[in-house]
């Protein structure tokens, strides 16, 4: 009997589940139907997944870059354009660089850059564009070689691919007609499947029949800024054109035409250029296989005019012609790189087909990936119920852990790719459909975890302490912060114009703004203290330009102070009563302090403590004392050097020993390159620096010299302060032993 009493148990156990169990295998069938039908239409979140997925391999394992380089880049690069000016270029500059080239033994040449206007420089404009050149001048500059004219003898000389543009929309008066490359089509029409384009952006006339090839050279990012995928060939209103880098094989392995090869219903397979068979996915596309940046493989352009290239750098190389300037705003992001110059993906993608290392996902991929997740799906539905959700927890990582590995393999041994990642979803996503019970009474003691921290801390950091407890010690911990004060000027005389219920109103409109402003650069709002608020960066959460964030932050709440000014003066208005704005103080200072819960057992308070605390206090105090709204101490600025600020003094506050160089923060980083401040603050360091030497005539003068040329900043409350102690020390100096600090008396 005893040994019948367990499979009569187990027996027991499936009948009881019987009726529960066909409910919840036909929803969850039904479900995983319905997912597979979506899989099958690859919505832009599947496809985001497979790329995440096909990134994720390639930045584990990228291309090596081949050692003998194949293909060379002459960099128009920020040092070449410093040299010899900027882009464009005179195309006699153009003609002198590929000519250096082809000394160089280049087997070919290929522009990533345009020349769709005749070149202003050529002797016969300049002749135009300046009427009033006497006969003698005029002539001679008729006599000269026409630039254009150079460049097209220059490309003559060496196989030449120019770059060409697609676009779509109205056609600019720049496009034009012309001739093609020769294309061999095999199978179906590929047309339906390439990518289109309604017009093509050409060179001049002048410059086209000298080169040996041409191919368009547009790279499109995804949905996340990322090249993964560029077309070899595309269907320019009807007519085939190719890839620049696929038109420089093509020349560079004397080919007449072009194979593309499309299997009916299916799509483009391969694309041929002899001896290589290329494969594409059905759109002619071929998959990036990134590999990190190669500075080696670049050349500066001025360093090819001027011969100072090493011998046999350029021999035999294929040669492409672009720019790494950031100004030229040719950057892209690959799997591997996250800012590459888009003439290296040229280079890449060459270099993928010289050495076989292509990327290739099979026109039967889905199909596999379908099959992949029924079955994982189907193992899911079946024994989740028969064994328990702890136990089939094995199985779906077992699961997912082949899914993964043998995508791996294949990406691994093959350059195949193969998404993981969908049929693991679905694996999951059926897995917690069936074991429901188990998932909602654990998000049930979730909920109850919640509640119970939410009444003493703000939910960010309830979520904080779910992932982590340990996160929100008592003791706190010890971290690099940055820490703001801002505090209403003159609210007692304000409040007198407001009842109670008004002067509430006043402040709730007051603080609102500017706590929006704090959370929308990642501050934390601390506390509030009547009309004044503290808050500080890089606490809970990470904030590597927590300094940069902060200073943002005080401009911004500056500007909206200004709104809501002019809020309050119309409502004033309108209801005929005595109008005051508002003005803050602002003190941000930047160092260690220490940050965490600083409540009691009872009572959670995060907040933070330190002497980077009470100087920015005291910072936000001094603003009034300087007439500026916002003083930062020397740390802040140091972290945040692009903000425009100017130095206010070298003062100690009230209750520190130690001096601290203070300053006012005037602007965002634009207004720092503008030549109104950069003219001030040559003046303003002047002043201080006279000052501070006890040269009292000379920074009186450098005084006066700065009301003249401030920009508009409304610094005369801190020129009337130096104007008033520069006549006090002049009447009474300090002595030899002065060091230049000012002793703040006042918070």
């Amino acid at each position: 009997m005893g040994g019948d009493t367990e499979p009569k148990r187990i027996w027991g156990r499936i009948a009881r589940w019987r009726p529960r169990l066909g409910a919840a295998r036909l929803v969850a069938l039904t479900v995983l139907l319905v997912l597979a039908a979506i899989q099958a239409q690859s919505p832009v979140f599947i496809e985001i997944l497979r790329a995440r997925a096909f990134d994720f391999y390639q930045r584990l394992k990228p291309r090596e870059n081949p050692p003998e380089r194949p293909v060379m880049i002459v960099d128009i690069d920020e040092a070449s354009i410093a040299r010899l000016g900027q882009w464009p270029w005179p195309r006699n500059l153009i003609a002198g660089l590929v000519e250096k080239i082809a000394e160089g033994g280049a087997a070919a040449v290929g522009f990533d850059v345009m020349f769709p206007e005749a070149d202003r420089t050529s002797p016969a404009k300049l002749a135009e564009t300046l009427p009033n050149l006497d006969g003698e001048t005029r002539d001679r500059l008729l006599a000269l070689p026409d630039n254009d004219r150079r460049l097209a003898e220059a490309l003559a000389a060496i196989p030449t691919i120019l770059g060409q543009s697609m676009g779509t929309g109205a056609r600019p008066a720049t496009a034009r007609d012309g001739p093609g490359t020769s294309f061999a089509e095999l199978g179906a029409d590929p047309r339906p499947w390439l990518a289109r384009s309604s017009w093509l952006l050409r060179n001049i006339p002048v410059l086209e029949p000298t080169a040996a090839g041409r191919g368009i050279f547009n790279v499109e990012p995804e949905y996340d800024g990322i090249v993964r995928r560029v077309p070899a060939v595309i269907a320019v209103d009807g007519v085939l054109h190719p890839s620049l880098s696929l038109e420089m094989l093509r020349v560079a392995t004397g080919n007449s035409t072009i194979g593309i090869r499309t299997v009916p219903g299916q799509g483009v397979e391969e694309v041929i250029i002899r001896p290589a068979r290329i494969r594409t996915d059905a759109g002619a596309r071929l998959w990036i296989y990134a590999a990190p940046h190669d500075p080696a493989r670049y050349v500066p352009a001025a360093a090819v005019l001027a011969g100072d290239v090493e011998p046999g750098q350029l021999a035999g190389k294929l040669v492409l012609i672009g720019t790494s300037a950031a100004g030229l705003l040719d950057i892209r992001s690959t799997a591997v790189e996250r800012l590459i110059p888009g003439v290296e993906l040229h280079a890449q993608i060459i270099e993928t087909i010289l050495t076989d290392t292509q990327l290739t996902r099979p026109s039967d991929a889905l199909g596999v990936e379908l099959v992949a997740s029924l079955v994982a799906g189907l193992a899911m539905i079946v024994l989740v119920p028969l064994v328990g959700a702890r136990w089939t927890l094995g199985v779906l990582i077992a699961t997912i852990a082949t899914l993964v590995g043998g995508a791996w393999y294949f990406f691994d041994l093959a350059r195949t790719l193969y998404d993981p990642v969908t049929p693991a979803l679905v694996a999951f996503l059926i897995y917690v459909m069936v074991s429901y019970a188990t998932h909602a009474r654990e998000e049930a003691q979730r909920r109850m975890i919640r509640g119970a921290f939410t009444r003493y801390m703000s939910p960010s950091l309830v979520e904080q302490l779910a992932e982590d407890p340990s996160r929100l010690r008592l003791g706190g911990e010890m971290r690099q912060m940055t820490i703001l004060f801002c505090d209403v000027r003159g609210f007692t005389t304000i409040s007198e114009l407001y009842d109670a219920e008004g002067l509430t109103r006043l402040i709730n409109r007051f603080l609102t703004p500017m706590t929006d402003v704090i959370l929308e650069r990642r501050g934390t709002i601390d506390k509030y203290m009547g009309d004044c608020i503290m808050a500080f960066w890089n606490a809970p959460l990470d904030d590597p330009r927590h300094a940069t964030n902060a200073c943002a932050a005080a401009l911004a709440m500056r500007a909206r102070l200004g709104l809501l000014n002019e809020e309050l003066r119309l409502e004033a208005e309108r209801e005929q009563r005595p109008f005051r704005p508002l003005a803050i103080g602002i003190g941000l200072n930047t160092g260690p302090a220490c940050v965490g819960n600083m409540g009691s057992d009872q009572r959670f308070d995060y907040s933070v403590l330190g002497d980077t605390v009470n100087l920015a206090s005291r910072l936000e105090g001094q603003s009034k004392t300087y007439g500026v709204t916002t003083v930062i101490g020397e740390p802040t600025l140091a972290e945040a050097p692009e903000f425009a600020a100017l130095e206010l003094d070298l003062i100690k506050v009230k209750g520190k020993t130690e001096a601290v160089r203070i300053h006012a923060l005037l602007g965002e980083p634009e207004m720092t390159a503008s030549p109104g401040f950069r003219s001030l603050a040559e003046v303003h360091e002047d002043m201080l620096a006279a000052y501070r030497a006890q040269d009292w005539e000379t920074a009186q003068a450098l005084v006066a010299r700065c009301r003249t040329i401030d920009p508009g900043l409304g610094l005369a409350t801190l020129y009337d302060l130096y104007d008033r102690r520069i006549a006090q020390y002049a009447s009474m100096p300090p002595g030899p032993a002065w060091d230049g600090v000012f002793e703040a008396t006042s918070k």
